[in-house]
């Protein structure tokens, strides 16, 4: 009786799982067909595309297309060129000043009608150290004039000079 019992039990879950798989497969079916119907619609189009020539661009896209590679060449190239203010004038700015002299700012300008000119900002601590500064690089070789305003000798301490000097 307990065998006949596990018998009737595998033939129940046996046809509980085969009804399971055939529902599944009534509901999938559509779907299967669906998606077999999309595909075989976009290898159509795909073949259809593949077939048609390809466009001219317009003189709109040819331009923006020039303008954008002159932009690149811009960009590539811009290392190849040789700065006009070298590493070894700003690495004598550097190494004449003292340790009390705080230099805030460094910039460079090339002016048709003025010429080259190199500009200094920062702070030195007194007059003294300022005005020695400012002979360390007068006598330097590098550069042909020193100019420090007398309104940097204004204050005593804590000075915010502004010098500006023309390389040679």
């Amino acid at each position: 009786m307990v065998k006949s019992f596990y018998y009737r039990l595998a033939v129940v879950y046996l046809l509980a799982f085969g009804l399971c798989i055939l529902i599944s497969t009534v509901v999938m079916t559509p779907s299967y067909f669906i998606v077999y119907n999309k595909m075989d619609v976009a290898n159509k189009k795909l073949e259809v595309q593949k077939k048609e020539p390809v466009p001219l661009p317009d003189r709109e896209t040819l331009s923006v297309i020039e303008d954008l590679n002159t932009r690149l060449d811009l960009i590539e190239h811009t290392g190849n060129d040789e700065f006009t203010i070298s590493k070894k004038v700003i690495n004598t700015i550097i190494l004449k000043k003292t340790s009390n002299i705080k230099i805030t700012d460094i910039s460079y300008e090339n002016d048709p009608i003025n010429g080259e000119k190199i500009s200094i900002q920062g702070t030195a601590p007194s007059r003294e150290v300022l005005l020695s500064f400012r002979r360390a690089l007068e006598d330097d070789t590098l550069f042909k004039q020193v100019d420090l305003p007398i309104s940097n000798f204004v204050k005593g301490s804590n000075i915010q000079f502004y010098l500006s000097l023309t390389p040679s």
